[in-house]
Protein backbone atom coordinates (compact mmCIF):
# COMPACT_ATOMS: atom_id res chain seq x y z
CA UNK A 1 0.00 0.00 0.00
CA UNK A 2 1.27 3.37 -0.63
CA UNK A 3 -0.15 6.90 0.35
CA UNK A 4 -0.25 9.96 -1.97
CA UNK A 5 0.14 12.07 1.24
CA UNK A 6 2.35 9.96 3.35
CA UNK A 7 2.57 13.24 5.84
CA UNK A 8 -1.45 12.70 6.46
CA UNK A 9 -1.22 9.03 7.28
CA UNK A 10 2.11 9.88 9.92
CA UNK A 11 -1.00 12.27 11.59
CA UNK A 12 -3.31 9.37 11.41
CA UNK A 13 -1.04 7.40 13.26
CA UNK A 14 -0.30 10.15 15.79
CA UNK A 15 -3.79 10.95 16.09
CA UNK A 16 -5.18 7.38 16.85
CA UNK A 17 -2.46 6.87 19.37
CA UNK A 18 -3.49 9.48 20.66
CA UNK A 19 -6.85 8.18 20.80
CA UNK A 20 -5.41 5.32 22.35
CA UNK A 21 -3.61 6.88 25.61
CA UNK A 22 -5.93 9.26 26.02
CA UNK A 23 -9.06 6.37 26.26
CA UNK A 24 -6.93 4.39 28.08
CA UNK A 25 -6.40 7.29 31.07
CA UNK A 26 -10.12 8.45 31.40
CA UNK A 27 -11.28 4.85 31.54
CA UNK A 28 -8.30 4.43 34.83
CA UNK A 29 -9.66 8.02 35.88
CA UNK A 30 -13.01 6.85 36.25
CA UNK A 31 -12.15 3.37 37.70
CA UNK A 32 -10.35 5.47 40.60
CA UNK A 33 -13.16 7.81 41.11
CA UNK A 34 -15.89 5.50 41.31
CA UNK A 35 -13.35 3.54 43.72
CA UNK A 36 -13.24 6.82 46.07
CA UNK A 37 -16.86 7.31 46.09
CA UNK A 38 -17.12 3.33 47.21
CA UNK A 39 -19.28 2.47 44.67
CA UNK A 40 -18.84 0.13 41.70
CA UNK A 41 -18.51 1.38 37.99
CA UNK A 42 -21.88 0.02 36.10
CA UNK A 43 -22.68 0.47 32.38
CA UNK A 44 -19.46 -1.71 31.01
CA UNK A 45 -18.75 -1.51 27.32
CA UNK A 46 -21.76 0.84 27.20
CA UNK A 47 -19.50 3.67 28.53
CA UNK A 48 -16.74 3.50 26.12
CA UNK A 49 -18.01 1.56 23.03
CA UNK A 50 -19.49 4.74 21.13
CA UNK A 51 -16.62 7.19 21.95
CA UNK A 52 -14.11 4.57 20.51
CA UNK A 53 -16.39 4.32 17.57
CA UNK A 54 -16.08 7.73 17.31
CA UNK A 55 -12.49 8.12 18.09
CA UNK A 56 -12.01 5.73 14.98
CA UNK A 57 -13.72 6.97 12.87
CA UNK A 58 -11.77 10.08 12.99
CA UNK A 59 -8.62 8.12 12.56
CA UNK A 60 -10.22 6.80 9.12
CA UNK A 61 -11.31 9.58 7.58
CA UNK A 62 -7.25 11.27 8.48
CA UNK A 63 -6.35 8.15 6.51
CA UNK A 64 -8.45 8.68 3.87
CA UNK A 65 -7.10 12.61 3.38
CA UNK A 66 -3.46 10.57 2.68
CA UNK A 67 -5.57 9.07 -0.55
CA UNK A 68 -4.06 5.51 0.24
CA UNK A 69 -3.57 3.28 -2.92
CA UNK A 70 -3.12 -0.43 -3.72
CA UNK A 71 -1.43 -2.06 -6.41
CA UNK A 72 -3.51 -5.06 -7.40
CA UNK A 73 -3.67 -7.66 -10.54
CA UNK A 74 -6.50 -6.14 -13.08
CA UNK A 75 -7.40 -9.08 -15.80
CA UNK A 76 -7.78 -7.54 -19.26
CA UNK A 77 -7.79 -8.86 -22.71
CA UNK A 78 -5.22 -7.75 -24.53
CA UNK A 79 -2.15 -8.34 -26.94
CA UNK A 80 -2.63 -8.68 -31.00
CA UNK A 81 -5.34 -9.86 -33.03
CA UNK A 82 -4.78 -10.29 -37.10
CA UNK A 83 -8.32 -10.25 -38.59
CA UNK A 84 -6.99 -12.04 -42.19
CA UNK A 85 -10.23 -11.99 -44.53
CA UNK A 86 -10.36 -14.48 -47.67
CA UNK A 87 -11.59 -12.17 -50.57
CA UNK A 88 -11.37 -14.64 -52.95
CA UNK A 89 -14.00 -15.23 -55.74
CA UNK A 90 -15.71 -17.91 -53.71
CA UNK A 91 -16.06 -15.48 -50.61
CA UNK A 92 -18.69 -13.81 -52.95
CA UNK A 93 -21.43 -17.21 -52.59
CA UNK A 94 -24.52 -16.80 -50.95
CA UNK A 95 -25.01 -19.44 -49.09
CA UNK A 96 -24.55 -17.27 -46.33
CA UNK A 97 -27.17 -14.21 -46.65
CA UNK A 98 -26.19 -11.80 -48.29
CA UNK A 99 -22.92 -13.23 -49.01
CA UNK A 100 -20.11 -15.09 -47.05
CA UNK A 101 -17.72 -11.90 -47.22
CA UNK A 102 -20.36 -9.59 -46.02
CA UNK A 103 -21.66 -11.83 -43.28
CA UNK A 104 -17.62 -11.98 -42.42
CA UNK A 105 -17.30 -8.28 -42.62
CA UNK A 106 -20.41 -7.93 -40.22
CA UNK A 107 -19.70 -10.13 -37.45
CA UNK A 108 -15.85 -9.06 -37.55
CA UNK A 109 -17.01 -5.77 -37.17
CA UNK A 110 -19.49 -6.02 -33.91
CA UNK A 111 -15.86 -7.95 -32.75
CA UNK A 112 -14.00 -4.79 -33.05
CA UNK A 113 -16.11 -2.70 -31.83
CA UNK A 114 -16.49 -4.69 -28.77
CA UNK A 115 -13.11 -4.78 -27.96
CA UNK A 116 -10.80 -2.86 -25.63
CA UNK A 117 -8.19 -0.32 -26.20
CA UNK A 118 -5.44 -3.01 -24.87
CA UNK A 119 -6.20 -4.93 -27.83
CA UNK A 120 -4.21 -3.93 -30.89
CA UNK A 121 -6.68 -5.31 -33.97
CA UNK A 122 -5.12 -5.74 -37.85
CA UNK A 123 -6.52 -6.64 -40.97
CA UNK A 124 -5.22 -8.38 -43.75
CA UNK A 125 -7.31 -8.86 -47.06
CA UNK A 126 -5.86 -12.55 -48.76
CA UNK A 127 -6.47 -14.31 -52.24
CA UNK A 128 -3.80 -15.49 -54.41
CA UNK A 129 -1.52 -13.38 -52.18
CA UNK A 130 -1.83 -11.37 -48.77
CA UNK A 131 -2.24 -7.18 -48.43
CA UNK A 132 -2.16 -5.93 -44.77
CA UNK A 133 -4.99 -2.97 -45.43
CA UNK A 134 -4.48 -1.83 -41.68
CA UNK A 135 -1.50 -2.91 -39.47
CA UNK A 136 -2.47 -4.03 -36.20
CA UNK A 137 -3.34 -0.88 -33.76
CA UNK A 138 -6.15 0.10 -31.09
CA UNK A 139 -7.46 2.38 -33.28
CA UNK A 140 -10.75 0.27 -33.34
CA UNK A 141 -12.82 3.25 -35.76
CA UNK A 142 -9.61 2.69 -38.13
CA UNK A 143 -9.92 -0.86 -37.82
CA UNK A 144 -13.94 -1.06 -38.55
CA UNK A 145 -13.42 1.12 -41.60
CA UNK A 146 -10.52 -1.57 -43.12
CA UNK A 147 -12.80 -4.29 -42.89
CA UNK A 148 -15.82 -2.20 -44.87
CA UNK A 149 -13.53 -1.90 -47.87
CA UNK A 150 -12.78 -5.11 -48.11
CA UNK A 151 -14.22 -6.66 -52.07
CA UNK A 152 -14.20 -10.25 -53.75
CA UNK A 153 -11.33 -11.29 -56.50
CA UNK A 154 -9.06 -13.82 -57.50
CA UNK A 155 -8.29 -17.02 -56.05
CA UNK A 156 -7.35 -18.60 -52.36
CA UNK A 157 -4.03 -19.20 -50.73
CA UNK A 158 -4.64 -20.06 -46.98
CA UNK A 159 -0.57 -19.87 -46.73
CA UNK A 160 -0.01 -16.18 -48.13
CA UNK A 161 -2.91 -15.22 -44.95
CA UNK A 162 -0.59 -16.47 -42.20
CA UNK A 163 2.49 -15.78 -43.68
CA UNK A 164 0.91 -11.62 -44.35
CA UNK A 165 -0.19 -11.81 -40.89
CA UNK A 166 2.55 -12.86 -38.97
CA UNK A 167 4.15 -10.31 -41.28
CA UNK A 168 2.21 -8.19 -39.48
CA UNK A 169 2.85 -9.35 -35.94
CA UNK A 170 6.15 -9.33 -36.06
CA UNK A 171 7.29 -6.19 -38.10
CA UNK A 172 9.60 -7.60 -40.76
CA UNK A 173 8.49 -9.93 -44.18
CA UNK A 174 8.01 -13.59 -43.44
CA UNK A 175 8.14 -16.35 -46.09
CA UNK A 176 9.48 -19.68 -45.75
CA UNK A 177 12.27 -21.26 -46.32
CA UNK A 178 13.16 -23.47 -49.09
CA UNK A 179 14.48 -27.00 -47.17
CA UNK A 180 17.00 -27.91 -46.03
CA UNK A 181 17.42 -24.19 -44.62
CA UNK A 182 15.75 -23.76 -41.22
CA UNK A 183 12.66 -21.67 -40.28
CA UNK A 184 13.57 -17.92 -39.31
CA UNK A 185 12.93 -16.54 -36.01
CA UNK A 186 10.45 -14.43 -34.88
CA UNK A 187 10.82 -14.47 -31.62
CA UNK A 188 7.91 -15.32 -29.27
CA UNK A 189 4.47 -13.38 -29.74
CA UNK A 190 2.47 -15.46 -26.96
CA UNK A 191 -0.04 -12.32 -27.05
CA UNK A 192 -1.01 -12.73 -30.69
CA UNK A 193 -3.77 -14.06 -32.52
CA UNK A 194 -4.36 -14.74 -36.15
CA UNK A 195 -8.65 -15.12 -36.74
CA UNK A 196 -8.41 -17.04 -40.37
CA UNK A 197 -11.90 -15.63 -41.62
CA UNK A 198 -12.17 -18.21 -45.34
CA UNK A 199 -14.28 -20.70 -46.92
CA UNK A 200 -11.03 -22.69 -46.98
CA UNK A 201 -10.62 -23.75 -50.58
CA UNK A 202 -7.22 -23.45 -50.92
CA UNK A 203 -6.29 -23.09 -54.40
CA UNK A 204 -3.14 -21.89 -54.39
CA UNK A 205 1.26 -22.08 -52.36
CA UNK A 206 2.71 -21.59 -50.28
CA UNK A 207 1.76 -25.01 -47.91
CA UNK A 208 -0.98 -23.65 -45.66
CA UNK A 209 0.16 -26.25 -42.44
CA UNK A 210 4.22 -25.27 -43.14
CA UNK A 211 2.97 -22.17 -42.14
CA UNK A 212 0.76 -22.58 -39.79
CA UNK A 213 3.41 -25.33 -37.94
CA UNK A 214 6.10 -21.27 -38.73
CA UNK A 215 3.07 -19.64 -36.76
CA UNK A 216 2.94 -22.39 -33.61
CA UNK A 217 7.03 -21.84 -33.55
CA UNK A 218 6.75 -18.11 -32.57
CA UNK A 219 3.91 -18.91 -30.11
CA UNK A 220 0.75 -17.61 -32.19
CA UNK A 221 -2.60 -18.98 -31.94
CA UNK A 222 -4.47 -19.51 -35.50
CA UNK A 223 -8.22 -19.20 -34.73
CA UNK A 224 -9.51 -20.42 -37.37
CA UNK A 225 -13.73 -19.44 -38.78
CA UNK A 226 -15.37 -21.69 -41.53
CA UNK A 227 -17.53 -19.46 -43.24
CA UNK A 228 -19.84 -20.83 -45.61
CA UNK A 229 -21.90 -24.94 -45.73
CA UNK A 230 -20.54 -28.05 -46.07
CA UNK A 231 -22.84 -28.37 -49.18
CA UNK A 232 -21.69 -25.37 -50.67
CA UNK A 233 -22.81 -23.15 -53.06
CA UNK A 234 -22.40 -21.83 -57.25
CA UNK A 235 -20.31 -18.45 -57.45
CA UNK A 236 -20.51 -16.96 -61.06
CA UNK A 237 -16.95 -16.05 -61.71
CA UNK A 238 -15.90 -14.36 -65.49
CA UNK A 239 -19.53 -15.81 -66.78
CA UNK A 240 -18.61 -19.44 -65.43
CA UNK A 241 -20.55 -20.97 -62.45
CA UNK A 242 -18.09 -22.82 -60.07
CA UNK A 243 -19.24 -24.79 -57.50
CA UNK A 244 -17.50 -23.82 -53.82
CA UNK A 245 -17.73 -25.86 -50.62
CA UNK A 246 -16.63 -25.46 -47.39
CA UNK A 247 -13.45 -27.53 -46.37
CA UNK A 248 -13.15 -27.67 -42.88
CA UNK A 249 -10.95 -31.00 -42.90
CA UNK A 250 -7.70 -27.93 -43.52
CA UNK A 251 -9.38 -25.96 -41.21
CA UNK A 252 -9.63 -27.92 -38.27
CA UNK A 253 -5.84 -29.17 -39.00
CA UNK A 254 -4.20 -25.47 -39.45
CA UNK A 255 -5.99 -24.54 -36.00
CA UNK A 256 -5.15 -27.52 -34.46
CA UNK A 257 -1.32 -26.78 -35.56
CA UNK A 258 -1.10 -23.97 -33.30
CA UNK A 259 -3.15 -24.67 -30.50
CA UNK A 260 -6.25 -22.82 -31.42
CA UNK A 261 -9.63 -24.37 -32.75
CA UNK A 262 -11.94 -24.33 -35.69
CA UNK A 263 -15.23 -22.66 -35.52
CA UNK A 264 -18.02 -23.19 -37.76
CA UNK A 265 -20.34 -20.56 -39.41
CA UNK A 266 -22.67 -21.33 -41.48
CA UNK A 267 -25.28 -18.84 -40.93
CA UNK A 268 -24.70 -14.73 -39.64
CA UNK A 269 -25.72 -15.86 -35.77
CA UNK A 270 -22.88 -18.63 -36.04
CA UNK A 271 -20.51 -16.29 -37.11
CA UNK A 272 -20.96 -13.91 -34.04
CA UNK A 273 -20.95 -17.04 -31.87
CA UNK A 274 -18.06 -17.81 -33.37
CA UNK A 275 -16.28 -14.40 -32.44
CA UNK A 276 -17.38 -14.51 -29.09
CA UNK A 277 -15.68 -17.71 -28.84
CA UNK A 278 -12.66 -16.63 -29.94
CA UNK A 279 -9.72 -17.71 -27.17
CA UNK A 280 -7.86 -14.11 -26.93
CA UNK A 281 -5.34 -13.97 -24.29
CA UNK A 282 -6.21 -12.58 -20.74
CA UNK A 283 -2.90 -10.77 -18.89
CA UNK A 284 -2.83 -9.82 -15.05
CA UNK A 285 -1.79 -6.27 -15.22
CA UNK A 286 -0.47 -4.50 -12.27
CA UNK A 287 -2.77 -1.09 -11.76
CA UNK A 288 -2.92 0.92 -8.74
CA UNK A 289 -6.41 1.35 -7.09
CA UNK A 290 -7.77 3.77 -4.58
CA UNK A 291 -8.97 3.19 -1.60
CA UNK A 292 -10.01 6.27 -0.17
CA UNK A 293 -14.05 6.09 -0.77
CA UNK A 294 -14.38 2.46 1.07
CA UNK A 295 -12.04 4.20 3.90
CA UNK A 296 -14.66 6.91 3.78
CA UNK A 297 -17.41 4.72 3.69
CA UNK A 298 -16.17 2.96 6.54
CA UNK A 299 -15.53 5.62 8.82
CA UNK A 300 -19.13 6.78 8.42
CA UNK A 301 -20.25 3.50 9.23
CA UNK A 302 -18.28 3.67 11.99
CA UNK A 303 -20.01 7.18 12.78
CA UNK A 304 -23.56 6.21 12.38
CA UNK A 305 -22.74 2.96 14.50
CA UNK A 306 -21.83 4.94 17.43
CA UNK A 307 -24.61 7.55 17.45
CA UNK A 308 -27.38 4.47 16.57
CA UNK A 309 -26.00 2.98 19.19
CA UNK A 310 -25.47 6.02 21.85
CA UNK A 311 -29.17 6.74 21.16
CA UNK A 312 -30.47 3.67 22.12
CA UNK A 313 -28.50 2.99 25.30
CA UNK A 314 -28.78 6.80 26.86
CA UNK A 315 -31.38 8.64 24.68
CA UNK A 316 -28.88 10.90 23.35
CA UNK A 317 -25.43 11.23 21.13
CA UNK A 318 -23.23 12.26 23.32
Amino acid sequence: MSFQYPVMFGVALLVGAACVVGLRRLMLERSRAYAAAGVSARGGVRHYLAPVLFLAAVVFLLLAVARPQATLGVPRTSGTVILAFDVSNSMGADDITPTRLAAAQSAAIAFVEAQPTTVDIGVIAFSQGALSTHTPANRHAETVDAIKRLRVTGGTSLGQAILGSLTAIVGRPVTLPEPPAQPPDLGYHSDATIVLLTDGEDTGGPDALAAAELASNAGVHIQTVGVGTVEGSTVDIDGYQVSTALDEDLLTQIATATGGAYHRAQDAGALDAAYRDLDLRTTIEPQPIELTGPIVALALLLLLTGAVLTIHWFGRIL
